[in-house]
């Protein structure tokens, strides 16, 4: 789990990492006969008994920084990605981070841009990046349904994945995301609700180096339990 791909100097919620620091993290994966692909590629490599091989890697939020520095070195490196966006903030900034700098969120030209990539998936990320946990029925209907429609119709095909803003999950948002027709969805430690609509992730930092990287793929499999029919 990434989130922005830039300046660390002031990084208060630790969502940034430099374009150095990826370039090692995703150096690191190829050397262990490891690739990055999208989740949608990775569910998909994992239904036909394969994906052994594979990492999911997701970035959230939909910062510009996502074609500007992410994704060259995802081309460099033979890595894809899914990238979750916020379609109604697109141009827009990252508002709900109270501390920090200002961050500038894809455009729709990012997001074609982006989906035009081989191997780079578009998800939804709700529409403004609000706790699903904590909203009415109406804005879950439009944080889901809602955005999941805005996205297919910008990029021109089905939006499979989802994203929940801050990783919190309840089943209610699970049962809204499932009812707007979404393939799978990630959270980050669901807990109980670990599921196809609850993918438990790992977040990953401007601090991993190569020692992290490993203890944290290493407990990634103790922390969480398997997904069952994933």
């Amino acid at each position: 789990m990434y989130h922005s791909v830039g300046d660390c100097s002031d990084d208060p919620y630790r969502v940034t990492v430099s374009p150095e620091r990826l370039r090692l993290q995703l150096r690191w994966l190829r050397r262990r006969g490891l690739r990055g692909v999208s989740v949608a590629d990775l569910l998909a490599a994992r239904a036909r008994g394969e994906g052994r091989k594979l990492v999911g890697l997701t970035f959230d939020d939909g910062y510009a920084d996502f074609v500007d520095a992410a994704l060259p070195l995802l081309r460099e490196h033979g890595c894809g990605a899914t990238v979750f966006v916020l379609p109604g903030r697109l141009d827009d900034e990252n508002q709900w981070d109270p501390l920090g700098p200002r961050k500038p969120l894809l455009s729709k030209q990012g997001i074609l841009t982006a989906a035009a990539t081989p191997g780079i998936e578009i998800g939804s990320h709700g529409l403004a990046h609000i706790d699903l946990t904590k909203v009415d029925d109406e804005t879950l209907r439009a944080e889901t349904a809602g955005s999941r429609a805005l996205l297919s119709e910008l990029i021109g095909a089905p939006v499979q994945g989802f994203c929940y803003p801050y990783g919190t999950v309840d089943q209610r948002a699970v049962d809204a995301v499932r009812d707007a027709g979404y393939g799978y969805a990630c959270a980050i430690d669901p807990g109980p609700l670990n599921g196809p609509y609850a993918l438990p992730r790992v977040h990953i930092g401007e601090q991993d180096t190569a020692v992290r990287l490993f203890v944290k793929h290493r407990l990634h499999r103790l922390r969480r339990r398997p997904v069952e029919g994933v």
